[in-house]
């Protein structure tokens, strides 16, 4: 009478919230007693208090068994509060899982209130083994004369029918017949269940079109008709006359329903069911997307957030009804709420076109720029952002280093998607990726505007004079420069922006200033990769530049041009001792270069104006032409993907073979054959790919001489010094026959450890390996402007690639000699060591009886 019932065990959780732990833990203690005992309502109170703890994050699994208990019991209060417990604590794992059996199986015959717990407890702690053994009684309980069973059962029915498949075949013309019962709720549950099915395999549904159709035109249940619509989403892309059939009924509900859940859910049907195709289908499309602008327009972001989910599954069949409303999308960027601005970015991305790209770029750019006022252009973004002296900071999520990264690739993806057919100004183009190096601040983009800087600039030929001056301004910001080693910053840029500015310094209209931005002291700060191309780009700019001086000479120009070259070795002196090798290899080549040059100044004298006038083209200094010509001897265009496989192979060229064969040794060899043998081996490997014994009298007869007799002895010595201590090596210099082995003294041999270091040592020198090499083809990527690239002389006739590919085998690489690979050695147990002071024991012994008459038998024993 003292027990502590739920009230009370509530009341103390709550006075004891500073040592909840010790409490609970008291009062564990005390149910564990209470379940223990035959009194059931006590027993019951207990398992209640077990199940409000379980609640809370406390184990009751230990007391499944009890549960199970008080599930049997016969009073209807207590087996509530055992099938309460049982579906809050059971998982498939639990052990006592079987003893319901045959309790749940009982109670399929009980009155109504009781099969109505036990179906609800069923759906709950259903398992392949209660649905094998329940599926009969659960099929014939949705025939039953009460409708709150019948939809009970068929959601119990669905639990079977996901645990044990095969029950469904004998329950599908049960549910079929639900579909009319006169029961709404039952026709619900039936619905709900249909659907459920349906998604797993639709195909085995399409019967039931003609009653799911019935029930959608006839129904006024607005759940009902949203689960119809959900199988009817499943079933229309099987069949195309049901798509006809559905596009009135579909079209009466859209005009006329007022609860937007249903309205949604009609617009969702509509476009993933095809509908929306077809001239029947585009008064459906107009009246789809009109009601999903409503939802555009409307306060709630839940609406907002499906209108724009719908509208992306819209876009491919219908882009220009989309774009109509492109200005309440492009609101949606700017909505504090993360999920509708990602979704506003996948629907801008969907309806990018020629037409609308230079927009919707600039919307976001102006979104990337921390600034409250919109800016007209790419242009006016970089000025605004280069004349702004300080950003304040903002917690604001479009400034998270993510969200940033992720709007800066977008901007980047509508820009080349599908070789850049979306862009219709390269100049424009080039310029919003000059723009992002300065607006996007996000780590890991620089690498993609770099690439698409020198896309463009290789493929669009008539943007190179434009792109190496926008080049010369970046490199010029020594802002740009500084911050190249920050996590927030593009040194990638600066990497193309140097090579453009190299690789067509032509088109410079001043490349004394941009030898200057490559060479100042600023650019030690610059990751080493970076800078490997700053000293690639200053030897084109410098010949680019001394040649076209030579060009136009006059004496005043040797003082300036004194002043470049000064300039320049001065900017690649610190380099030379670069830590990267390909730093300090292009500085010294080219310090080295520019020694020269500076020789050549050095003895350059005025010639005489009667020499000038007689002798053409020799008054201005030789080495002004030293440097272009070794980076202007071809220009660098396009490649096709396919260039490289149509290159035929020149006539003689073997890639597979040994330009000079490897030495053989002695240990290639069979044993007893002559050194002179060697090339007629070597011979045979190459005709029939693998070694063949040669005999003396195969092997033409030569002379040996001393020196080489001598080298020969050397290098057999060495070999058998090598391979003595060699276990697995069958000598065979030791004496033969029966005779010999009666003659050895098997006393003399010691029991020793073998040394594994010593054995797997490298022993033989490398063996001739004509294997064929691994065959690669050199494919090229070429940029993306220029699909087609440009192809070998011989691809560049009317012959189809196939025609090509089948005439001009593919080029390959041959594999650099391999390493020899050691012998394969089995693996033998080790000797164990013992460990000091144990002693060791001696080893074993053999000896040897002489024979003491011919017909006595040899005895040998064996002492330990």
């Amino acid at each position: 009478m003292w027990e502590r019932t739920l009230q009370d065990l509530i009341r103390g959780l709550r006075a004891n919230k500073g040592d909840e732990n010790k409490f609970v833990q008291k009062a564990i203690d005390e149910i564990r007693v209470e379940v223990k005992g035959k009194d059931m309502q006590l027993k019951a109170a207990a398992v209640l208090k077990l199940t409000y703890l379980d609640m809370l994050g406390y184990d009751m699994s230990w007391a499944s068994f009890y549960v199970v208990e008080v599930m049997s019991s016969p009073r209807y209060h207590l087996k509530n509060i055992g099938h309460l417990a049982a579906c809050q604590s059971f998982t498939p794992q639990t052990d006592v899982l079987m003893l319901t059996t045959n309790l749940l199986k009982k109670e399929m015959s009980a009155p109504p209130v009781e099969l109505s717990l036990s179906l609800n407890t069923l759906s709950h702690i259903m398992t392949p083994d209660l649905a094998r053994d329940l599926a009969h009684e659960l099929v014939t309980l949705l025939t039953h004369s009460r409708a709150h069973i019948r939809k009970r059962a068929v959601v119990a029915v669905f639990n079977v029918c996901s645990q044990y498949p095969e029950v469904l075949p004998a329950a599908f013309s049960r549910l079929r017949a639900m579909l009319e019962d006169p029961d709404p709720g039952v026709v619900v549950a039936t619905v709900n269940v249909l659907t459920e099915l349906a998604r797993k395999d639709a195909a085995s549904y399409l019967n039931l079109a003609p009653q799911l159709f019935h029930i959608l035109t006839t129904s006024s249940n607005n759940w009902v008709l949203i689960k119809t619509m959900k199988l009817f989403a499943c079933l229309a892309p099987l069949e195309p006359r049901l798509v006809k059939k559905l596009q009135a009924p579909m079209s009466d509900l859209i005009s006329t329903t007022t609860a937007i859940s249903l309205l949604y859910e009609c617009v969702r049907t509509c476009i993933t069911g095809g509908m929306l195709s077809g001239s029947s289908g585009h008064s459906l499309a107009r009246a789809c997307v009109d009601k999903l602008s409503g939802f555009l327009q409307n306060d709630d972001q839940n609406l907002r957030y499906i209108a724009l989910v719908a509208l992306l599954k819209l876009v491919p069949t219908h882009p220009y009804m989309a774009a109509e409303y492109e200005e309440m999308i492009m609101t949606s960027i700017d909505e504090p709420d993360i999920s509708i601005r990602m979704r506003a970015l996948d629907l801008v991305s969907a309806m990018a076109t020629r037409d609308n790209l230079q927009s919707l770029v600039a919307r976001l750019l102006v979104h990337l720029v921390p600034s409250s006022t919109p800016l007209p252009s790419a242009t006016s973004a970089l000025a605004a952002v280069q004349s702004s002296t300080s950003v304040a900071p903002t917690t604001s999520p479009s400034m998270s280093p993510s969200y940033r990264a992720h709007l800066t690739l977008l901007i980047l993806s509508l820009g080349s998607r599908d070789t850049y057919s979306l862009v219709t100004d390269f100049h424009w183009y080039l310029s919003v990726l000059a723009d992002l190096t300065y607006v996007s601040n996000a780590p890991g983009v620089g690498a993609e505007i770099a690439r698409q800087l020198v896309d463009v600039v290789v493929r669009a030929q008539t943007t190179r004079r434009f792109a190496v001056e926008l080049m010369t301004r970046l490199l010029s910001d020594e802002n740009l420069v500084l911050r190249a080693n920050e996590d927030d910053s593009c040194p990638e840029v600066l990497g193309a922006a140097a090579w453009i500015c190299g690789e067509y310094c032509s088109d410079s209209t001043d490349r004394k200033v941009l030898l200057y931005y490559l060479t100042r002291p600023a650019i030690s700060s610059l990751p080493l990769s970076i800078l490997s191309l700053y000293l690639h780009s200053t030897l084109k700019v410098y010949g680019s530049w001394a040649s076209d001086l030579a060009n136009r000479w006059d004496v005043s120009d040797l003082t300036e041009l004194n002043r470049v070259v000064d300039m320049i070795t001065d900017g690649m002196k610190p380099f030379a001792a670069s830590d990267d090798i390909e730093v300090q290899e292009r500085a010294a080549n080219a310090l080295q270069l520019f020694a020269f040059i500076r020789a050549d100044l050095s003895s350059y004298k005025k010639p005489e104006i009667q020499e000038a006038e007689s002798t053409e083209g020799l008054a201005y200094p030789k080495s002004l032409f030293l440097i272009r010509p070794l980076f202007s001897a071809f220009e660098l265009n396009a490649v096709a993907p396919q260039a490289q496989a149509s290159v035929p192979v020149p006539e003689g060229l073997r890639l597979n073979e040994w330009i000079v064969p490897p030495e053989m040794d002695d240990h290639d060899m069979w044993d007893g054959e002559a050194d002179d043998a060697v090339g007629e081996q070597v011979k045979g490997v190459k005709k029939t790919g693998k070694k063949r014994r040669v005999k003396k009298s195969e092997a033409a007869p030569k002379v040996e001489t001393e020196e080489e007799r001598r080298e020969r002895e050397k290098r057999r010595a060495a070999r058998q010094d090598r391979l003595r201590g060699d276990p697995y090596y069958i000598r065979t210099d030791t004496p033969s026959g029966s005779h010999a082995a009666q003659t050895e003294d098997v006393d003399s041999i010691p029991v020793v450890q073998l040394q594994l270091d010593d054995i797997m040592a490298p022993a033989a020198s490398p063996a001739v390996d004509l294997t064929p090499a691994n065959e690669h083809s050199q494919q090229i990527t070429g940029p993306l402007i220029d699909t087609e690239g440009e192809m070998p002389e011989r691809a560049k006739t009317n012959m189809t690639s196939e025609e090509l590919h089948e005439e001009l085998p593919p080029i390959t690489v041959p594999s650099p000699p391999q390493p020899p690979v050691a012998r394969p050695i089995p693996s033998i147990a080790q000797y164990e060591i013992p460990e000091e002071g144990v002693s060791t024991p001696e080893p074993i012994r053999v000896s040897r009886l002489k024979k003491q008459g011919a017909k006595k038998k040899k005895k040998v024993t064996a002492t330990a």
